[in-house]
């Protein structure tokens, strides 16, 4: 174990990535659970106020990740700095990405549905950064046999066919399954093979002049949709919390 973590993590220069991505996530786990507690009314927390004023969490979120994103850039990644550099940094990534949809949206929409949005990008973004960690990268390793040279060459060149089986599941609108798709290649594969899903750049470049193909993908979307909606809340309401019901709309009267 200490001779594969010296050669895949310490001597390419991984640490700072793979703490950054710890306290990416420790910090958005810490975040949610303290404002749910805020939200039940309990525990010693509240809403941060200066002058009247609500100041979200992706306010010193921004000023993290600015500072220890100049801090990477000026560290050794080597060095104790770089590695403080990560930390503080990927802690304000999770402070920022948290309210991402706050920002998307330029409303508090933290507790209602779009809110899930900003779950969602967590997610996708520790999958994203996890990818790159797990990447047995030739560069960066000293004496690197040639067998061992080769099969991390094979190694990446799968990374580059599942990446290219990704990008056209990315383009079917399938983007949870074109970032999943870059780590399991059987998962971007089916994504690049199935139907687009209406509206993506692909079933507008592909599906114009085939109504039969348009109608098949609406149907498998709204298979899909059906079927997956319901599980995929409960995991999002575990995770970011569930939001608030929506206000009861009362009828036009004319």
């Amino acid at each position: 174990m200490g001779h594969w973590w010296e050669r895949n993590i310490v001597e390419p220069g991984k640490l700072p990535l793979l703490l950054a991505l710890a306290a990416f996530v420790l910090t958005f786990v810490v975040t949610r659970v303290i404002t749910r507690l805020i939200r039940a009314g309990r525990g010693p927390f509240g809403n941060v106020k200066a002058g009247g004023l609500h100041i979200h969490h992706v306010v010193p979120g921004v000023l993290l990740t600015i500072g220890g994103g100049f801090g990477a850039v000026a560290s050794d990644r080597h060095g104790a700095g770089g590695a403080i550099a990560a930390v503080v940094f990927g802690m304000g990534t999770g402070l920022v990405l948290d309210e991402f949809a706050l920002i998307l949206h330029l409303d508090d929409v933290y507790w209602t549905e779009e809110g899930r949005q900003s779950v969602e990008v967590v997610v996708l973004t520790a999958a994203l950064v996890g990818l790159l960690l797990a990447g047995f990268s030739p560069f960066g390793v000293n004496d690197v046999t040639q067998q061992e040279l080769q099969d991390r060459g094979g190694f990446l060149s799968t990374i580059a066919v599942n990446f290219l089986f990704s990008l056209v599941a990315l383009a079917k609108g399938k983007a949870r399954i074109a970032i999943f798709g870059a780590v399991v290649p059987l998962v971007a594969l089916v994504g690049a093979l199935r139907l687009a899903r209406p509206g993506s750049p692909w079933a507008r470049r592909f599906y114009g002049s085939r109504p039969r193909a348009r109608a098949r993908a609406a149907l498998r979307a709204y298979r899909h949709d059906r079927r997956w909606a319901r599980p995929r809340r409960v995991v999002q309401d575990w995770i970011g919390g569930k939001p608030d019901p929506r206000p009861a709309r009362l009828p036009d009267r004319h």
